[in-house]
């Protein structure tokens, strides 16, 4: 069906309207005492994650707004677990955010509005099945997060991260656009189902296809962070307060995900010996500037900066192991729905690691240094062994999902006939382990730099616990969550 079916699209129809009554409900509450907002906006994200997974059982693909808009099984998955993301981070940066000023006065209710706009973005994004609705959501992601991270007006250093992302990504999303452009104009279409068949004919102009192409990939290379166009994470993770690195580096990494999947393997599928060649050299750059430079780090926002972009590699070792011949259509859901899983995986790890990091910062005090972790176990044995669950699972030791997930992506490579990347991909995860296990290291090992109670909320302390345990729980049992990405990519591929 493609007439305006606004049904289809009743999660992000909810989600907007919701918006507008967190934004009108910040005007008359005052934020650092009365959470209003901050009630509100979980009620509504819980909501929004309830509305999206009801949609998860029916098969096929659903089209709304003349094809422009697509409901699958994929696009509820990431949608619930973009929700799931958000909903964690806004519990783990309440406390941190009101302590920096973030919540009250002028700027009460703003971090909240801003926020659920964010996950609005990634939602249209991906359920996006045209280079407009794509861009749209894109932009309304890029434009709240650009305002998150400049949020403390009164801090230079957010101040400078706000400006090199802004900067960094309006020149990325202008990249995207060029490339849009150049292929609607080879194609003649910006709906993914029409670009396939044209590309598929072969009545396209290649070399215009292909200069698209660079400049579509080199984009989304930017969202996910992926090197060699990872120049901005650590500058902004590091710089940004926190609260918002956590929205930065969990939910938009689904989107990116899934405007991957729509744009390179539903609409640009015919072009995969040509973006499989660029994403192996990004995968290979990426698992070795992130593991070499995160070495170095002595800040550990820095230093999970630099693991995310090594992170990548392995999510593009999965993405391009995908084979396009028809035959061999089971082979290419078991890539991409392992893809799927190591990225969904990743997230909820990510945001955990970053959630250690509020438990330990206080007013005046950010806790993003190494020696800031040092005897974390004499101070709190129970989440100095949720943190090391987490950075185990980041390193790929098992029984944590980190590693199940990394498993299921070297097998993907491994069918596809990528030996040489895979043995490179173990030993590149061999180097990672140094810095991950450098932190328990710390935190077992060394007498603590730092000696003041640790201040948090019950619900803090009860959700990153919930976070930690899901880690290992997931890791014994990774079936259900894999077999769900198994039918989520089936069912997508096959529309």
């Amino acid at each position: 069906m493609t007439e305006l079916n606004y049904e289809l699209a009743g999660a992000e129809i909810f989600l907007a309207v919701a918006t507008m009554v967190v934004m009108l409900a910040g005007l008359f509450a005052d934020e650092e005492k009365t959470p209003l907002s901050h009630r509100l906006s979980l009620l509504v994200i819980a909501a929004t994650a309830v509305l999206t997974i009801s949609d998860f059982m029916v098969p096929g693909s659903a089209y709304a707004f003349d094809h422009s808009y697509v409901l699958d099984p994929m696009a509820s998955l990431l949608k619930c677990s973009a929700a799931v993301a958000t909903f964690l981070t806004l519990v783990y940066a309440r406390q941190y955010s009101n302590q920096r000023g973030m919540l009250g006065g002028n700027l009460s209710g703003e971090f909240y509005v801003l926020a659920l706009l964010t996950l609005l973005g990634q939602m249209i994004m991906i359920s996006g099945n045209s280079f407009l609705v794509i861009y749209l959501g894109l932009e309304l992601m890029s434009l709240s997060l650009y305002a998150l991270v400049a949020l403390r007006r009164d801090h230079a250093i957010s101040t400078e991260a706000a400006m090199k992302y802004f900067v960094l990504g309006a020149l990325a999303s202008g990249f995207m656009l060029y490339g849009m452009s150049m292929i609607y104009g080879a194609t003649g279409s910006l709906v993914m189902s029409q670009i396939a068949e044209v590309v598929a004919s072969g009545s396209a102009n290649k070399t215009v296809l292909a200069l698209g192409l660079v400049f579509l990939v080199s984009g989304l290379a930017f969202k996910l962070s992926a090197a060699p166009f990872h120049m901005w994470a650590p500058d902004v993770y590091h710089g940004a307060p926190t609260s918002v690195t956590l929205l930065i580096g969990g939910a938009p990494k689904l989107a990116a995900f899934a405007v991957i999947i729509r744009i390179l393997v539903e609409g640009l599928g015919g072009l995969a010996a040509e973006w499989q060649q660029m994403m192996i050299v990004m995968a290979i750059v990426s698992l070795i500037v992130g593991n070499i430079t995160a070495i170095a780090q002595t800040n550990i926002k820095r230093m999970l900066a630099y693991s995310t972009i090594s992170q990548m590699g392995f999510l593009l070792l999965g993405l391009l192991s995908g084979v396009f011949d028809g035959s061999d259509a089971a082979s290419a859901a078991n890539a991409y729905s392992s893809a799927m899983f190591y990225v969904i995986t990743y997230v909820l790890t990510t945001v955990g690691s970053f959630a250690v990091i509020l438990l330990l910062s206080r007013s005046g005090f950010e806790a993003d240094h190494l020696d800031d972790f040092k005897g974390l176990s004499q101070r709190s044995p129970w989440f100095a062994a949720v943190m090391m669950v987490l950075l185990l699972s980041l390193a790929g030791v098992p029984p944590m999902v980190g590693f199940y997930a990394k498993l299921a992506v070297l097998q993907a490579a491994l069918a596809a006939g990528h030996l040489g990347l895979v043995i490179f991909a173990v030993l590149a995860s061999l180097v990672s382990a140094y810095y991950y296990l450098r932190v328990v290291k710390l935190m077992y090992f060394d007498e603590p730099a730092d000696t003041e109670a640790i201040e948090a909320t019950g619900g803090l302390r009860l959700v990153l616990s919930l976070n930690g345990v899901a880690v290992l729980l997931l890791g014994v049992l990774p079936g259900p969550l894999m077999a769900a990405c198994v039918y989520a990519m089936t069912q997508a591929l096959a529309s």
